[in-house]
């Protein structure tokens, strides 16, 4: 092997949540092991994203493992702020990570895999992608058919309301980001959601029952038993539910509550119901679909993910995921369960290590 070409046992693609907490478990594991971050700077993903955005957990289930977040329990940080405590966690626990590296593919080889970059080809004998879950917009196909005078925007390129031209405002998609989107306009303007809602979690619940709440969304909702394994179908189906926002709220704010949009009836967004709206701007809060295909071999599933046993690819051994919806249980895709389901991939890693498959990098 070319002397030149960089070794490593773990290469980790990823600097979020879930990237970070598998460089910890892996920096005490004693592994060699590099971080591997598209964006110019730790955060950056978070610090893109609208401005009044707020965690949708409280802030004592928004640590990493060995670092709590430093605020107030059952306060919500904000984007910003998490940003910064993930910058701060790397910095704490001297992560490798390199910014500003783009991933083109990784491939299998003889020895482990090989990981094109924008630096070179790095060489590892095991790979964890740490991609988070919001890598492409997902839009319905239907959207092509609106008036080219309608502003589209997806919710990732959403910022502040006065960047929304004056007129009637249709936010698609009724999840937490599609609520409070639509709750911040209607101070604006006149403004619908489409879409079902889905359930929601009251904020008592958070406030005052949260420990038991994250106990059994962490520990009894899990792919380890049958109740878990039936949410985990409906998570798939209709997203994660609301938190600390209402049905109640919207309809407060004024915002009118429209079916799922369905169609297009003349140029303008038409619904279930057979009726249409005339809107100047359309926000698609419809979440996003994951981007893998420049893994070779690596086959998915309907929703875009690959099938794993708890994070490891069976079908290419040494590949692991971190952060997926529900790659283990309810809180795999939010930041409070990321620590465990790394733990986990981590323990694996080390256990083909002992086996031989492979050895250690010198």
């Amino acid at each position: 092997m070319d002397q030149d070409v960089q070794q490593f046992d773990v290469v980790v693609l990823g600097a979020g949540q879930a990237g970070l907490a598998a460089g910890y478990h892996l920096s005490r594991a004693g592994l060699r092991f590099v971080i591997l971050e598209q964006a110019p700077r730790i955060g950056d993903g978070w610090r893109a994203r609208w401005d009044s955005l707020r965690l949708f957990t409280p802030a004592q289930h928004d640590g990493l493992p060995g670092l709590a977040f430093p605020a107030a329990r059952n306060t919500y940080p904000s984007k910003n702020e998490f940003a910064d405590y993930l910058e701060a966690y790397a910095r704490e626990f001297s992560l490798p990570v390199r910014t500003g590296v783009h991933v083109a593919g990784v491939r299998v080889t003889g020895t482990g895999f090989a990981v094109t970059t924008s630096e070179g080809v790095l060489q590892a004998h095991n790979v964890i992608a740490a991609v988070g879950a919001n890598a492409l917009p997902r839009i319905p196909a239907a959207a092509a058919g609106l008036d080219d005078q309608i502003l589209q925007l997806h919710s990732s390129q959403y910022r502040r309301p006065s960047d929304i031209p004056d007129g009637d405002v249709l936010v698609v998609g009724a999840g937490t980001s599609g609520a409070e989107i639509a709750l911040e306009l209607a101070a604006t303007r006149r403004t619908f959601i489409a879409g079902r809602p889905t359930p929601q979690i009251p904020d008592p619940v958070l406030r005052w029952a949260g420990p038991l709440y994250w106990r059994f969304i962490h520990r009894v909702l899990t792919t380890d038993n049958p109740l878990g394994r039936k949410v985990r179908a409906n998570f798939h189906r209709r997203g994660a539910p609301l938190i600390r926002i209402s049905v109640k709220d919207l309809d407060r704010a004024g915002v009118v509550r429209l079916p799922r949009f369905s169609a297009v009836a003349g140029g303008q967004p038409a619904f279930d119901d057979g009726t249409s709206r005339s809107v100047r701007t359309v926000i698609w809060a419809t979440g996003y679909k994951p981007s893998l295909d420049w893994i070779e071999g690596l086959s998915l599933t309907d929703w875009g993910w690959p099938e794993t046993r708890r994070g490891a690819v069976p079908e290419l051994p040494g590949l692991y995921f971190v952060g997926m919806p529900f790659q283990y249980s309810l809180t795999s895709g939010l930041i409070g369960g990321a620590g465990r389901d790394a733990g986990y991939v981590v323990d694996g890693i080390l256990a083909r290590t002992r086996e031989g498959v492979p050895a250690p990098v010198e």
